[in-house]
């Protein structure tokens, strides 16, 4: 059963760009969460009983591998997601053959497989955010001297209109130097400037740039609109407690509904066009990104990590035919009209998404090299 995870060359460019340090963080990354997805599709379909022929991390000629039982174990050539195919039958291809009976299941078992990748990389991302929550119920965080981080700019607002940044490095502002001075100087410095330009050097994905933001007067005081943030940090950490298993528990729980509720209001605010075009990251940005987080710690990086595998989930979950969540749409109506659709419709189903899939990639991907030009 294949996937479209839309990492098509996510790995290419990981391998021969000497620039991202992180490369092998990230290759792992993407190439860990595809085998988790279809990992969860796997054993979803042993569970059913269903002989499963290929399990292959990318598409097309088989490199390596070896047989597990009657499964052909494979890294294939191209680098464009992964695919479990059951014996004799997929599920891509409605006029296929199926000599074991896989439509013949019941309704619960058949939305099992096609939602096992899915739940898979939501047990991930919960994983993940979880052993993340335990460490920090144990740890004491101590500030180090660094540059000043921007977590968080408002939209609209002066620091948005002079072209900041959230993941920003803050060298320079004004007079004040970082590292050099604590990050608690920033905010007095700016709602003493109201209405006075400030000149920032920051650092952008390791390339330096100067910018020039002018505060906006609030009841007498300068606000820029931005939420700074030390990028360097270290933790003091006592042994671990069962107290820190709990509160992990709760706060990964916590953590995957807010994180889910992001993803998809990013979703949203994606297909109604409500995002400029350099807010849009494709995979070429993920890699990027994955790379900086795997060079920043493994903190940042498994909880980046999490997010990936949360975005990857919900984009699954997503009824487009072709994508998990449209094979359990499809299941679902006929479901209800308790009448499938004949294999001309499904095929054409499967088409319109695949064509639209295609789309999105390749727009995904001119965005990501039109930003690597910028």
């Amino acid at each position: 059963m294949r996937r479209l995870l839309f990492i098509a060359p996510a790995l290419i460019l990981i391998l021969v760009s000497p620039k991202l340090v992180g490369w092998l963080g990230a290759a792992l990354m993407i190439g860990g969460l595809i085998f988790i997805h279809e990992l969860g599709h796997f054993l979803a379909a042993k569970r059913m009983g269903m002989p499963v022929e290929t399990f292959s991390l990318g598409f097309g000629p088989r490199l390596i591998g070896f047989r597990w039982r009657e499964t052909d174990v494979r890294l294939s050539a191209l680098p464009l997601g992964g695919y479990v195919k059951l014996a004799g039958y997929n599920p891509e291809e409605p006029e296929a053959e199926d000599p074991h009976g896989f439509l013949q299941q019941p309704f619960g078992r058949r939305m099992l497989f096609y939602s096992g990748g899915i739940l898979a990389n939501l047990a991930t991302a919960v994983a993940l955010l979880f052993v993340l929550q335990v460490d920090r119920a144990r740890a004491t965080p101590r500030p180090l001297p660094s540059p000043l981080l921007i977590v968080n700019v408002l939209k609209g607002g002066a620091a948005d209109q002079a072209g900041l940044q959230p993941g920003d490095l803050v060298l320079q502002l004004g007079e004040l130097a970082f590292p050099g001075n604590p990050s608690e100087a920033a905010r007095p410095y700016i709602e003493a400037r109201p209405g006075q330009a400030i000149a920032l050097k920051v650092e952008r994905e390791g390339r330096p740039r100067e910018l020039v933001a002018t505060p906006r007067s609030e009841a007498g005081k300068g606000r820029l609109g931005i939420e700074f943030g030390t990028s360097k940090v270290a933790y003091d950490r006592r042994s671990l407690a069962w107290s820190d298993v709990g509160r992990g528990a709760v706060g990964a729980l916590t953590e995957s509904w807010n994180m889910g509720r992001q993803v998809l209001v990013g979703f949203a605010r994606l297909f109604t066009f409500q995002d400029k075009l350099g807010e849009i990251g494709g995979p070429i940005t993920i890699a990027r990104a994955g790379s900086q987080f795997a060079k920043a710690g493994w903190e940042q990086f498994l909880f980046f990590c999490a997010f990936i595998s949360m975005n990857l989930a919900l984009l699954n979950a997503l009824p487009i035919p072709f994508l998990d969540g449209g094979h359990m749409a499809i299941l679902l109506i006929e479901k209800v009209r308790r009448k499938d659709f004949s294999i001309l419709v499904k095929e054409r189903i499967l088409t319109a998404g695949f064509v639209l899939l295609v789309s999105l990639m390749v727009f995904v991907l001119a965005l990501d090299v039109w930003k690597l030009n910028r």
